[in-house]
């Protein structure tokens, strides 16, 4: 051992700064003390992410001396892909992650192949191990919850099925596993790590967060007009049916939740998209159709249909002649776009409600 005592601005860095956990913004600030210039700081988040190390020192502007420093405080997190699948129907593939610790999570890679010259996959990432939220028709509701993703492990899913992929990720949807609203502060860093050009520089239009009716969230993305976009599962226009397949409904009820779209719609001039997934039997009537036309009238949304996959059988998706009536009486009834979203992986449990963390 040299015997020298690390200098004060090392020491002031207690534990190791983890690379992909920050803006470039937020991560210049941390290393400045060290004299890391912001240029520097996205040299050192675009390696990162990218390229899954530390930049060369004399090639990119840093002194051998102070890359050396920047390494003692600094470290590349990297998750463990514990299992992938490839849909041999539709080419949708399911990944496995292990984290920081023992807990695991799902991530799916969407592929959007049909035009030539412009191949593409959109990810569907996590941001919790598990869900705290229970609804009843969401296989990911029925685990439990078991903690909250760090932003380098929300980043990372996007970041190795990047590596391990013939075509582009193009865009992000936060619809995997857990409630991203309930963890915004690092799911929103994890979206500017994404959108960054030091980052993956995936659009911010190309970005979705999903939620299933977190009305302090909603809020929260009013008030800073990200330019993000934003999905919620809505599931029925009845309080007191909605309350029985989402029990986050009795934290913020629907009369709550709408007002909050209202602002958010006010906001940022954007359309609000309703996932409302197919029950058969339970929110395929007309009476549904009436009903969710009166709760948003006014408010510009895009009604998202998706078929329920539940492997308990518990719930199933409506026949053609019942999804026919639904459809005709949203026709009459909704003056919005209707849109049938496919739902795939099935066959490998990838689907939208299917995720429980497991290989399969």
């Amino acid at each position: 051992m040299s015997g020298k005592t690390p200098s004060p601005s090392v020491q002031a860095l207690e534990t190791p700064l983890l690379l992909k956990d920050f803006p470039s913004a937020e991560l210049h600030a941390r290393l400045a003390p060290l004299g890391v210039t912001a240029r520097q700081a996205r040299l050192l988040q675009l390696a990162a992410v990218r390229h899954g190390k530390f930049p060369e020192a004399v090639a990119n502007g840093f002194s051998a001396r102070l890359l050396a420093t920047v390494q003692r405080v600094a470290t590349i997190p990297q998750l463990t892909i514990v299992d992938k699948r490839v849909s041999p129907q539709d080419g949708f593939a399911k990944y496995l992650f292990r984290g920081s610790d023992d807990a695991c999570f799902e991530a799916v890679r969407i592929p959007l192949l049909h035009k030539t010259g412009d191949e593409k996959y959109v990810v569907c990432v996590s941001s919790q191990a598990g869900c705290a939220l229970g609804c009843v028709f969401c296989a990911t509701g029925r685990l439990g919850f078991r903690r909250h993703l760090a932003t380098w492990e929300i980043v990372d899913q996007v970041i190795q099925i990047q590596a391990g992929s013939a075509h582009p990720v193009r865009g992000v949807v936060f619809m995997g596993m857990g409630e991203p609203l309930l963890n915004l502060d690092a799911v929103l860093r994890a979206a500017q790590i994404l959108a960054e050009p030091s980052g993956l520089a995936i659009s911010g239009k190309a970005i979705t967060l999903s939620t299933a009716g977190i009305v302090p969230g909603i809020l929260r993305l009013a008030a800073e007009r990200r330019p993000y976009k934003l999905i919620v599962s809505l599931a029925s226009a009845d309080p007191r049916r909605r309350g029985e397949l989402m029990p986050v409904e009795k934290l913020y009820p629907t009369g709550e939740l709408i007002a909050a779209l209202r602002a958010y719609h006010a906001a940022t001039g954007q359309r609000v998209t309703l996932a409302w997934p197919l029950l058969a039997g339970l929110n395929t009537r007309a009476e549904d159709a009436r009903q969710l036309a009166e709760l948003t009238r006014g408010l510009p949304v895009q009604l998202d249909l998706i078929d329920v996959n539940d492997p308990s059988g518990r719930f199933r998706p409506p026949d053609r002649a019942e999804l026919d009536a639904f459809r005709d009486a949203l026709r009459l009834h909704l003056a919005a776009p209707v849109v049938r979203r496919y739902s795939g992986g099935q066959d490998i449990h990838a689907a939208c409600g299917m995720l429980a963390g497991t290989a399969t």
